[in-house]
């Protein structure tokens, strides 16, 4: 028998990121939580080192979509026009803003600091997460990114329609709130590819735990920069892909 009914669907808009009034990236991304997704973004792209780079931040909305202005510090401003300036001309490119295959897979910062975690840890942080979900769980179709601490009942967590998204409003959400990022683990919905990695060593957090696999590139990435690894991490247990002497009994 056909029944009529309703569903809860996420929105999808798109959201340009701009420094200094030049438009940087164009995202299609759930319209929540912005000003974090505008300095995770940031961050997790080396455009920034941390907050005090940004002089200003204002979200603004335009009859096709949201604008994420951001005006840097002096510093920052000449080293992202210079980067503009070798950017011009490229066309046809897989991976906006790089120029090279060199830089598809950047060098990271080693991820050194950091303490340990149980399994118990790792399915709290999985329950954690998912008591966090407000809009996953009314539209069961997002991505979420959330960061587990020791002992804290709550989770710091973002949901967008693009996992890329979620991570880098995760990224925003604990620097702007001042978090350590070496103080936890950050837990994610999605597989793991190697961007995944990239901005989790670049925000400084040692410790990565996802849901679904990652892939092998991201396995070599993560060791190379001294990162804990857990992924296929469900109810029943979990795999250390790199990392497991962070892993304790």
């Amino acid at each position: 028998m056909l029944e009529q009914g309703e569903r809860v669907l996420p929105e999808e808009t798109p959201v340009a990121l701009v420094h200094d009034a030049t438009t940087t990236a164009v995202m299609m991304a759930t319209p929540a939580d912005l000003e974090d997704f505008a300095i995770g973004f940031s961050i997790s792209e080396g455009l920034i080192a941390d907050l005090s780079d940004v002089r200003a931040l204002e979200i603004v909305d335009d009859p096709h979509g949201v604008e994420a202005r951001m005006w840097l510090s002096t510093a920052r401003s000449a080293a992202l026009m210079d980067r503009r300036r070798r950017l011009v001309g490229p066309t046809g490119c897989g991976l906006c803003g790089v120029e090279s295959l060199a830089q598809a897979v950047p060098s990271l910062p080693t991820v050194t600091a950091g303490g340990r975690i149980t399994p118990d840890d790792v399915l709290s942080a999985l329950a954690a997460m998912t008591r966090a979900q407000a809009l996953g769980a009314m539209t069961r179709t997002v991505h979420a990114a959330g960061f587990w601490t020791p002992g804290r009942e709550d989770m710091p967590l973002r949901e967008d329609v693009g996992r890329h998204n979620a991570l880098d409003k995760l990224v925003g959400a604990i620097v702007r709130a001042g978090i350590d990022p070496t103080a936890g683990a950050v837990v994610l919905t999605s597989r793991v590819s190697v961007e995944m990695v990239q901005k989790t060593a670049r925000l400084g957090a040692p410790i990565l735990v996802a849901v679904s696999a990652p892939t092998a590139l991201a396995v070599r990435t993560a060791k190379a920069c001294g990162m804990t690894l857990i992924a296929v991490a469900r109810s029943d247990g979990f795999e250390v892909f790199s990392g497991p002497e962070r892993v304790t009994a």
